[in-house]
């Protein structure tokens, strides 16, 4: 069993794959996306993925390695260039990473759980945060 530090980053992940979810769900394209109220969703979303990314880097090695179907390093890298290039942020890659890869990330997230040594009141309190609202699902581990 990993350590339960891991817990914290594993909810911000979902957390934030499930509001990237509700902030791209009525769009059916990069540009409406993008453009959207002044690129309002556009940027909260690409702080989301940089939320993923420095999450994805705090997660135990170890855990990493049992699930190697996932591109930590494309995660990380993602991080890095929306944090320090945003200009040449691609919203037509942004919207593929949302539209089309993000299940991968988040099934994989969910059964790490299950590697995760965590006092349940710890999730609990988590869960009954304002911060984890859109993750409610968990719920079912209490």
């Amino acid at each position: 069993m990993y350590s339960d530090r891991n817990l914290v980053y594993i909810l911000t992940i979902l957390e934030a794959i499930e509001k990237l979810y509700i902030y791209s769900e009525k769009f059916d394209n990069a540009y409406d996306f993008w453009i959207n109220k002044n690129q309002l969703n556009y940027n909260a979303s690409s702080n989301l993925l940089i939320t993923i990314g420095e999450a994805t880097k705090k997660i135990d090695d170890e855990l990493k390695i049992k699930f190697s179907n996932i591109e930590w390093n494309a995660i990380s890298d993602l991080r890095n260039r929306l944090a320090h290039d945003y200009r040449g942020s691609d919203p037509d890659l942004l919207w593929q990473i949302i539209t089309e890869e993000l299940t991968d990330l988040k099934n994989a997230i969910n059964e790490m759980l299950q590697f995760v040594k965590y006092d349940k009141k710890m999730l609990e309190d988590a869960l009954n945060s304002e911060y984890y609202k859109n993750i409610q699902y968990l719920k079912s581990l209490l």
